[in-house]
């Protein structure tokens, strides 16, 4: 992307922060909001602790980015125990307590996946696996400390924060993972982490009784006896309201210092940074976000668009899977066809991609757009099947680029197409009604294919977006809802209309009506 003036994206970093917390529940197979919640614990217990605010800094972010590195090592558990995500799910509150805890509660989990088989083919699976279990989890954990590292130092963290995310999984005891660090050899603000984590899992499955009883037991184990004493004495008012409503606000409310928000270069790398924690999803994935977000912006300049539409389709690209995380890495490799149940899951990729990107409403319109990967302008694509009138020219170039480049890529049920191949079969989408015509040869040319344009000659001087826009206003769509169809604000849909009107030489959404329908500007390209 060509370099732009560094202004403020309008994103604070504590809103990105807490909205890849959620792509990371999703990822360790916990509820949305989890860690959020555990973030508020955490400043709660800091504040009890009489943390200074800059550590209490410290422990808000890392409470965010704790498992910023989950998608490290996935494709290897899923190989071992099939959904990684279950496994994660029904171990997780073993995470603390003692070895035999977790391999407790690893056979459970392997007992119920496997119980369709006979007593002795289980015990031979589930020996099977205990055999790889342990090198295999350990390998994972050190490599989600290592890509949390990395990616935290994209967002602009320093080297405190490199240490502490470094110790996520470390014990009070010396017993933790990757090791070799114990007592208070391990940041304080991995510490007080650790032990909010287990109390919110905890008092969501059994109330501040439960949370008590077993951080109780895990103190001078997984956690420091002195974090314990203060957590038990305070519990009911630490962990009060902590499950009421949405902690969205919460969070954002309680950042220790001087909010700190983004500019355009600052909010770009992290999309980057995005694009490849979501990747690490799965082998057969990597490169792939990065890939669809520099051909579907090049698609979008060919096509003519202005330069903000093409600065959000390059960030959408990038942003496009973050989703992925939420869906088992076993079902991203699956070599053969996917089951019922398998395709469902495929599908709320794109659903969750959404619900990531919810919050702010600065990132609300750009997770819509990333969300819109997978629609049709024939009405079958998914999450949401919208169909071609409504779909922006960006969502078309953007579903293009992701169908196109995927199709050149090696997938686990097929090989890579070769450039040719790949081109030729979305030009049988389009034939088939699927895809965009313009969408697609913009794509194909951004790729080196040789394409003929089929770009509408411009009518009175209006670009492609104000077409789009008086088109929209000519069927009776209101402001509002033109500015939630195409992905941008009111006030630039405002803006439009008066461009339009002043271009076409009227004054009323009539007159404009009637000019599209005697220049047949009321069907869409495709």
């Amino acid at each position: 992307m060509r370099q732009r003036p560094s202004r403020t994206a309008g994103i604070r970093l504590a809103e990105l922060v807490a909205a890849l917390s959620i792509a990371t529940d999703l990822g360790m197979g916990q509820p949305m909001e989890y860690i959020l919640r555990s973030c508020v614990l955490s400043v709660r217990l800091g504040e009890t602790l009489g943390l200074s605010e800059s550590e209490l800094r410290e422990v808000y972010y890392l409470a965010m980015l704790r498992y910023l590195g989950c998608n490290a090592g996935t494709h290897e558990q899923a190989a071992l125990v099939g959904d990684e995500l279950a496994m994660r799910t029904a171990t997780m509150p073993a995470y603390g307590g003692e070895p035999s805890q977790i391999m407790n509660a690893l056979v459970n989990h392997l007992r119920t996946m496997h119980m369709g088989l006979s007593s002795p083919d289980v015990d031979r699976v589930i020996a099977q696996i205990l055999l790889s279990f342990q090198n295999v989890m350990l390998e994972s954990a050190a490599g989600h400390c290592e890509v949390g590292q990395r990616l935290a130092s994209r967002f602009g963290f320093g080297e405190s924060m490199h240490q502490a995310i470094g110790q996520a999984y470390e014990r009070w005891d010396g017993q933790g993972v990757p090791g070799g660090v114990k007592g208070e050899a391990i940041a304080a603000s991995a510490r007080i982490v650790s032990l909010a984590h287990d109390a919110v899992l905890f008092h969501r499955m059994g109330g501040v009784e439960m949370a008590v009883a077993v951080v109780k037991e895990r103190a001078g184990g997984a956690h420091e006896p002195k974090i314990v004493e203060r957590f038990c004495q305070l519990a009911p008012h630490l962990l009060a309201g902590l499950e009421a409503g949405s902690s969205w606000e919460a969070v954002l409310s309680l950042e220790p210092g001087e909010q700190t928000f983004l500019s355009e270069e600052q909010f770009d790398n992290a999309c980057r940074a995005i694009a490849d924690f979501t990747d690490l999803k799965s082998p057969y994935l990597l490169g792939h976000s990065s890939g669809v977000a520099e051909l579907a912006a090049e698609a979008a300049r060919r096509c003519g668009l202005p330069e903000d539409d093409i600065v959000a389709v390059w960030r959408a690209g990038m942003l496009h899977d973050v989703g992925r995380t939420g869906v088992s890495a076993g079902i991203w490799g699956k070599p053969g066809a996917l089951s019922g149940s398998e395709w469902e899951r495929v599908r709320l990729h794109s659903y969750y991609t959404e619900r990531v990107l919810a919050r702010p409403s600065a990132l609300a319109q750009l997770g819509a757009l990333a969300a819109s990967h997978h629609e049709r302008l024939d009405g079958s694509g998914y999450h949401r099947g919208v169909s071609a009138p409504p779909l922006p020219p960006t969502v078309k170039i953007l579903a293009a680029a992701d169908a196109y480049h995927a199709m050149t890529e090696p997938r686990p049920h097929r090989s890579a197409l070769a450039p040719e191949a790949a081109a030729e079969e979305l030009r049988s989408e389009v034939r088939a009604g699927r895809f965009d015509s313009e969408a697609a040869n913009a794509v194909l040319a951004a790729a080196g294919h040789r394409t003929r344009s089929t770009r509408r000659a411009l009518v009175a001087g209006l670009s492609e977006r104000e077409v789009e826009v008086l088109r929209l206003l000519a069927r009776g769509q209101s402001k509002k809802q033109i500015a939630e169809l195409l992905f941008i604000t009111e006030k630039t849909v405002s803006h439009h209309t008066q461009h339009i009107y002043t271009k076409i030489g009227v004054s009323t959404r009539a007159g404009a009506t009637l000019f599209a329908l005697q220049h047949d500007l009321l069907v869409a390209m495709g």
